[in-house]
């Protein structure tokens, strides 16, 4: 079995930066596409951003694109979401998700067979 964790959050100011990153047991990541996700109080899950590991294509939520960048490093078994030019809106539960399918609607979190905990990102203004 898959077991995704996330790390990384934590309280930033307007403008900085953090570095998430999934780490996972039981499996390799390497040939999963992994997803990021994110959800704020009383907001509904929304896609940020996932890396499909078959053509290593990325994609970005349009709220996010230019600011985070997700990549792999396989060494480590991470997937990583570099987050620059943090805003308070980008405050939310970030939570990392693997599916073993190649095509997929990635947006979709259904899609994705392993979910992580989550971990909290908060920028103050």
């Amino acid at each position: 079995q898959a077991q995704l964790v996330e790390s990384g959050g934590g309280l930033v100011q307007a403008g900085g930066s953090l570095r998430l990153s999934c780490a996972a047991s039981g499996r390799t990541l390497s040939r999963y596409t992994v997803g990021w996700f994110r959800q704020a109080p009383g907001k509904e899950r929304e896609f940020v951003a996932a890396n499909n590991w078959s053509s290593m294509s990325t994609y970005s939520a349009d709220p996010v694109k230019g600011r985070f960048t997700i990549s792999r490093d396989n060494a480590k078994n991470t997937v990583d979401l570099q987050m620059n030019s943090l805003k308070p809106e980008d405050t939310a539960v970030y939570y990392c998700a693997a599916a073993s399918k190649i095509d997929i609607d990635y947006v979709a979190g259904e899609w994705y067979d392993y979910w992580g905990q989550g971990t909290q990102v908060t920028v103050s203004s």
